[in-house]
């Protein structure tokens, strides 16, 4: 243990030593009943509790906690997290110092206490001016394989995995958008435990290691985003997979119409996936239940209820300094907008030019207002309509250029911290969904701003010059033009 600790509870600082560090320890443990026990970094208290039976609680009962005070120990951090319900076991990353590490892991015995803890104790004030994270925590127990040949099938890389892993239970391939007889250029490989999924990790990390004579790509899968049950008892929107580039949401609206005529209200296809939108919950299980599997203009389909976006579940992934790219879809929908998850493997081909060509600097729209007079006529169209040079802000050109490109929308991630004069700096992170597992998952700028406004518009610049330097999609004037202040 370290031999001083400030403690800063109740608004007020003392120097705590070492010996009385492990007095509070100890008087915790002899209130409570837990063991506590320190191995591999971590010092775990609990797990079991004291008179527990049978096995630990199941997945999802677990919570992470990021951002504790450095000098925080169980003794606070116990009775702050018992408010939410009866603690199994609670982990607390070590230094070798005897300082903690910043985070900790807090097992509850049910789900439903995991969850109300992320409620209350989220963005929680622990100390004056300190605010603790907490989110769900998963064990991962999936790997991302990049670099699989196509040809290769799903029991070909299923054989090959169990050859140089142990522990495999089964892998997850995706047909490619534009052949369905070939794979996308990766594949999820499941594993019996998080252990098990860590020495394969470690053994195949290095990034020589082949398959086929491929060198690939191996990294963690960022686990499936979960959905509170309340939530998803409220989805009416189907998820379909593996559809054909040519498939019409017309095509798409019939199919699932069949079952009961009238039960669809629209279709949005986004290419090899749509979303199917219905009146009734009751007719969207149905149809799921009924579709899943079928096939529509020769492809067999994959029908799950879409996800809503659940914006705690990214807390963690912010903490981490980033979004990985090798994510099973996060489906987001929201106020029965246009929807769209995560596109999966590699991005779809990119135009060499939006307009098809290099185009010669446009004249620049000038910025000015003209009287409406009553009985002018308008016209209603589209943004997309317009040229790249009636949008002033780098916000409609990224959105726009999104569309342009028939990509999904940008997504907008918001995170904040506090500067040492005490004022709220934003940044925002965002992804763009059909390159997300290309050469970068995400772009975040390296500055902060005091606005909303300013923070949005800031990264969308820096989005937009980063996409000019990999995939070529801008001409030199518009790049200019945008980041003219």
């Amino acid at each position: 243990m370290n031999e001083e600790n400030t403690d800063g509870t109740n608004g007020y600082s003392k120097v705590r030593t070492g010996t009385q560090n492990e007095a509070a320890l100890l008087a915790l443990m002899e209130k409570t009943g837990y063991n506590m026990v320190q191995e591999n970094g971590q010092r775990k208290f609990g797990g079991p509790p004291p008179g527990w039976e049978g096995p630990p609680p199941p997945r999802g009962c677990e919570v992470f906690v990021g951002k504790i005070p450095r000098d925080m120990y169980e003794d606070e951090l116990v009775p702050v997290f018992e408010r939410a319900g009866k603690i199994y076991e609670f982990r607390l990353m070590m230094e070798f110092s005897g300082e903690n590490r910043g985070y900790a892991f807090v097992m509850y015995t049910t789900k439903e206490e995991a969850q109300l803890a992320i409620r209350i104790l989220n963005n929680y004030e622990i100390r004056p001016g300190k605010f603790i994270g907490v989110c769900v925590s998963l064990d991962n127990c999936r790997l991302f394989i990049g670099a699989i040949p196509k040809e290769k099938k799903k029991e070909e890389i299923l054989d090959e995995m169990k050859k140089v892993t142990e522990g495999v239970v089964d892998v997850i391939v995706y047909p490619s958008a534009t052949d369905k007889t070939k794979n996308r250029g990766f594949a999820f490989v499941e594993y019996e435990s998080h252990r098990a999924a860590a020495m394969a990790r470690r053994k195949l990390i290095p990034g020589t290691f082949q398959l086929w004579g491929h060198t690939i790509q191996v990294d963690w899968a960022d686990p499936e985003k979960e959905v509170d049950e309340e939530t998803m008892q409220r989805v009416k929107v189907l998820y379909v997979r593996n559809l054909m580039i040519s498939t019409t949401e017309e095509t798409i609206k019939v199919e699932f119409s069949k079952f009961k005529p009238g039960a669809v209200e629209r279709v949005k296809k986004l290419r090899d996936y749509a979303f199917v939108h219905f009146f009734n919950r009751e007719d969207a299980v149905a149809a799921m239940s009924v579709m899943n599997g079928k096939c529509i203009d020769g492809a067999s389909i994959e029908v799950t209820l879409a996800k809503p976006v659940n914006k705690e579940n990214t807390w963690r992934q912010h903490l981490n300094g980033q979004i990985s790219p090798n994510s099973e879809n996060l489906i987001v929908f929201a106020n029965k907008e246009e929807s769209h998850p995560k596109t999966l493997g590699k991005p779809p081909t990119l135009p060499a030019r939006l307009n098809g060509q290099h185009s010669p600097s446009p004249p620049e729209i000038e910025r000015c207002t003209y009287p409406f007079f009553p009985g002018t006529k308008l016209t209603p169209i589209s943004m997309y309509s317009l040229k790249s040079s009636h949008f002033n802000s780098a916000v409609m050109h990224l959105d726009y250029y999104c569309n342009k490109n028939n990509w999904a929308p940008p997504e907008y991630y918001l995170y904040s911290t506090t500067s040492q004069d005490g004022k709220v700096l934003l940044v925002y992170k965002i992804i763009i969904p059909a390159i997300a597992n290309g050469s970068q998952g995400y772009f975040m700028p390296d500055k902060l701003c005091t606005t909303l406004e300013d923070a949005k518009e800031l990264a969308a610049q820096f989005t937009l010059l980063h996409l000019d330097r990999e995939h070529n999609l801008f001409s030199l004037d518009l790049c200019r033009r945008i980041w003219r202040k």
